[in-house]
């Protein structure tokens, strides 16, 4: 069964509750792990973001598109990531209890889980594309990374790829100005392995999503060569 059609699988046995589509994952796809981290994954993304996009009360062209850009999928499954879209942006749970149940995609429910970075990744993705992220959508974000056992160091890195664009190389980099050059080479190939396609796919987020990636690599990268670049300058 391909990503495509396990996906409509959990749309067809879901009502009009989002709680149908977490249990549904939860028990369609038992014996399938990869599956169910796949879909598990993009219901997440789908689910979190229908809900980050209403924060600031207004769901624009752009975080629409945003979303489309994060999430490439066929066009004859348009209307299946649509439905679960509006089921997600009209249901009256809180953001927060479904955001504790996808906290349980990180198995050893260790602390900054790279699977649930990937989701906080691609919300911020969403929330700047109208040009800023806005302070309740920040608040959303600072929210969910809470829930997501996420420290608020590692949270300001995230946030500094996205959100300082034209800020401080360390913090994205997550290290200090006063440490040497070697260490922050170091600490970046580290993000740059952990960081690579093959680790995505390893840790269950579909191709479809891997414009979350590129993005984050481009961020490393650039911060990498701004340092660079400096400490040769000194």
């Amino acid at each position: 069964m391909s990503f495509w059609d396990s996906l409509l699988k959990i749309v067809t046995a879901t009502g009009n509750a989002l709680a149908g589509v977490v249990e549904a994952v939860r028990t369609l796809f038992e014996g399938d792990p990869e599956t169910r981290r796949k879909v598990a994954f993009s219901v997440a993304m789908i689910a979190l973001s229908a809900k980050m996009a209403k924060a600031d009360g207004i769901v624009s062209e752009n975080e629409v598109a945003a979303f489309r850009d994060i999430f490439k999928f066929p066009a004859d499954q348009a209307r299946n990531v649509a439905r679960l879209y509006n089921l997600a942006r009209q249901d009256v749970a809180g953001y927060e209890a479904y955001a504790e149940k996808m906290a349980s995609l990180c198995s050893s429910c260790e602390k900054n889980c790279p699977i649930l970075e990937d989701i906080i990744d691609g919300l911020f993705h969403i929330a700047k594309s109208d040009g800023a992220v806005h302070e309740k959508e920040l608040t959303f974000l600072m929210r969910v990374a809470e829930i997501f056992k996420m420290d608020e160091e590692h949270f300001q890195s995230i946030m500094a790829r996205h959100v300082h664009l034209s800020g401080d190389p360390y913090e994205v980099l997550g290290v200090s100005p006063k440490d040497d050059f070697a260490k922050i080479r170091r600490r970046y190939r580290v993000l740059v392995s952990e960081n690579h396609p093959d680790m995505l796919v390893a840790r269950g987020v579909p191709e479809e999503f891997h414009a979350i990636a590129n993005d984050r690599m481009a961020a490393l990268n650039a911060a990498y060569e701004a340092i660079e670049k400096e400490r040769r300058a000194a």
